[in-house]
């Protein structure tokens, strides 16, 4: 999965379409994505202890992955890649495997 908690995308799918959000939550077993301010939905709460008034309630519900892509602030959006980088660590070659952004061939992490 290229998105992660946190990375700021934009909605290319929808009624949404447009919207930049960043990323709250990952849902990685039903690829769903929760973003900020994006697919807000309402629910009819009951009164309870902890929300005495009840009412209607507003949440950002959970939406396909496949309807953002990744944008950042130099280029806009981008696809997001995978790469190896070696290292030397204290004369010791350590090699991770980084995101990096496919339109300015910068690492992400």
């Amino acid at each position: 999965m290229n998105i992660k908690k946190g990375d700021t995308v934009k909605v290319i799918s929808g009624k949404n379409l447009g919207r930049e959000g960043k990323v709250l939550k990952v849902f990685t077993k039903t690829n769903k994505v929760i973003v900020e301010g994006v697919n807000i939905i309402k629910k009819h709460a009951k009164p309870t202890q902890n929300n005495p008034d009840g009412g209607i309630m507003e949440y950002e519900a959970p939406f396909n992955i496949s309807n953002v892509m990744f944008t950042e602030k130099k280029t806009g959006i981008t696809k997001i890649g995978y790469k190896v980088i070696t290292e030397t660590v204290k004369k010791k070659e350590v090699t991770r495997k980084v995101r990096y952004s496919k339109k300015s061939d910068e690492v992400l992490d």
